[in-house]
């Protein structure tokens, strides 16, 4: 099996375990590639990807285009705010003139969840989904998974506790699905206001007292308050947030074992984790990043039908 399943990556829920074992198998080739003094391969020389981003973002824009450069394709990058969406132009339309010039490839992000799955009903180019409102983001499944990997030599069997605004974070749903899929035990863990209602039917442990989920995981992988996305208020102040589900260093040093910490970026230092916390030797969270371009540089690859 050298390519995917899949046409596309919209999001884990589509893909197999082979699908993500064979992105983990290929990433591992190309973290070996990013980390010696020529970073560049020939992969996709002749492929044109466009970056089309309808949301903000830093570090997925940035880590895509990175793998893309890496894999020497051509690359275009799209700003909503700065395009005729602005006029009244719609989503079909707006991609469908990018395919006009020649482009094989879509990596999408978008604050309506199902999008690039509405996307790739009507157009020929193969779709990444780099984050769709608070359904999916594959790509961060992917590499936290592979970070995991990394970490602790397998997935399977390890229990991982998803920390935080379950509710608004398409994080946590790609990654309840990626871990189940590769066999590890998984936990969500927030105040009841940030749970989804029927979270448990995933096939999760809900967990409301944060240090009962510490001591239970052997990793924990924590997540913002995603302010952008409330409509009310879920709580009644960041402080108070910050007292009952802050993780700092003198809670991880009290628990009975060493677990591992993650993030998926950018962090509230002082909220969700204090800066002793996120940056203590529990930490893998610039791990995360560094694995983030191998991972993505796996999908463009796996996705382009490129032959190893």
């Amino acid at each position: 099996m050298s390519k995917l399943s899949q046409k596309h990556l919209l999001g884990i829920k589509n893909i197999t375990r082979e699908d993500i074992e064979l992105i983990f198998e290929t990433a591992d080739n190309f973290k070996e590639v990013i980390n010696r003094p020529v970073k560049k391969v020939p992969s996709l020389r002749d492929v044109t990807i466009a970056n089309v981003f309808f949301e903000n973002s830093t570090r997925t824009r940035l880590s895509f285009e990175l793998a893309q450069k890496r894999l020497s394709a051509d690359v275009i990058n799209f700003s909503a705010s700065n395009s005729s969406v602005k006029k009244g132009e719609t989503l079909l339309d707006t991609v469908n003139n990018i395919l006009a010039m020649k482009v094989d490839m879509i990596v999408m992000r978008h604050a309506s969840p199902g999008a690039p799955h509405y996307l790739a009903k009507h157009i020929k180019a193969n779709i990444v989904n780099a984050g769709d409102g608070t359904h999916e983001h594959p790509t961060q499944a992917l590499l936290d998974a592979f970070s995991i990997r990394e970490k602790l030599g397998s997935v399977a069997g390890k229990k991982i506790a998803i920390i935080g605004d379950i509710l608004h974070s398409r994080v946590a749903l790609s990654n309840i699905f990626a871990l189940q899929k590769l066999g590890a035990k998984v936990m969500v863990c927030g105040p009841p206001t940030l749970l989804p209602k029927f979270i448990s039917q995933l096939g999760v442990e809900v967990e409301l007292d944060v240090r009962k989920a510490l001591q239970w995981c052997d990793v924990a992988n924590v997540l913002r308050i995603q302010l952008e996305r409330q409509q009310i208020k879920y709580f009644p102040s960041l402080r108070e947030y910050s007292l009952y589900y802050g993780i700092n260093k003198k809670l991880l040093d009290s628990l009975k074992k060493q677990i591992v910490i993650m993030h998926p970026g950018p962090i509230n230092r002082g909220v969700e984790l204090s800066s002793d916390a996120a940056d203590s030797q529990h930490s893998i969270i610039l791990d995360q990043v560094e694995n983030g371009v191998a991972v993505r540089m796996a999908v463009l690859y796996l996705l382009a039908g490129a032959t190893a």
